[in-house]
């Protein structure tokens, strides 16, 4: 297995229509060289492009209601959540799953990625809002590779460096021997995409071995197992920003569920790059 030295980059909030390109170079500026990789969290380019949406403006339907009153209360709050080895605050939180800004949430799933991803819990499809403030989640990208692409190149053209770019989701992917599976939609090639509810629940009820996802490579060629353990690093030393969920985010900062402000966010350290150096 190959050893790296890690290097997380802190930043300040990336913000809606910020220049994710010019923060990326200059937080990286002379701390990268050949042969590293540069790993991006989806997320922070989600928000810096402004691919997110406000829950407060959907409207629930009926199958929306019902999973937040009943699926998510009573099934995950007190089957799946402890069959998935949920920590105990979290399953306490699901039992009181809320209804309004439940339903509106699961209205989204239901309408982007399908009923799957609806059952699921957390980060249904790639959406996900925690660290966001108000009601609004972060989209996953449809462009990760042509992105990756256009960062490397950036660099390779301003900062003289070749390095790998890779654009990692926190979303988990599991793996049995030599097979990597996630709910999660377009993961990078090599990993399989399919089942939502159910491929999380059989990951995490069995234990398998969890990793974040990569969603893009641009810089060289990698393995599925190399891209996941590279991801995987990153991720562990990239931390929680303001919240590992948005129950831990609003109870940070002693606010109601949709309490959170965008100046909130910016009081925390976030680290959406982090640079990874392989030791020979």
């Amino acid at each position: 297995m190959t050893k790296y030295k890690v290097l997380p980059v802190a930043t300040k909030y990336w913000k809606p229509r910020q220049d994710y390109l010019e923060e990326i170079l200059k937080n990286i500026k002379g701390r990268i060289a050949d042969g590293d990789f540069v790993t991006i969290s989806e997320k922070a380019i989600s928000i810096s492009t402004n691919n997110i949406l406000d829950e407060n403006q959907i409207s629930a339907g009926l199958s929306a209601k019902l999973i937040a009153a009943i699926w998510m209360r009573a099934v995950w709050g007190y089957f799946l959540g402890t069959l998935c080895h949920l920590r105990r605050r979290t399953v306490q939180e699901i039992r009181r799953y809320p209804f309004e800004m439940g339903s509106r949430h699961k209205q989204v799933i239901l309408k982007r990625t399908g009923l799957l991803q609806a059952l699921m819990f957390g980060s249904e499809g790639g959406i996900d809002g925690s660290n966001l403030p108000y009601a609004y989640v972060s989209l996953p990208l449809t462009d990760a590779q042509t992105i990756a692409e256009t960062v490397r190149k950036r660099i390779r053209l301003l900062q003289k460096k070749a390095v790998t770019v890779m654009i990692v989701d926190t979303d988990s992917t599991y793996s049995f021997r030599n097979f990597h599976f996630t709910p999660r939609p377009k993961p990078l090639k090599g990993i399989h995409s399919f089942g939502g509810f159910a491929t999380y629940v059989a990951g995490r009820a069995f234990k398998l071995k969890k990793r974040a996802t990569p969603l893009a490579v641009s810089g060289c060629t990698l393995t599925a197992e190399q891209a996941l353990e590279i991801a995987d690093r990153a991720n562990r030393s990239r931390g929680f920003g303001a919240g590992r969920t948005v129950w831990e985010m609003a109870d940070n900062f002693k606010v109601d569920l949709n309490g959170v402000s965008w100046e909130m966010l910016e009081t925390v350290k976030h680290k959406p790059i982090v640079i990874l150096r392989s030791r020979r």
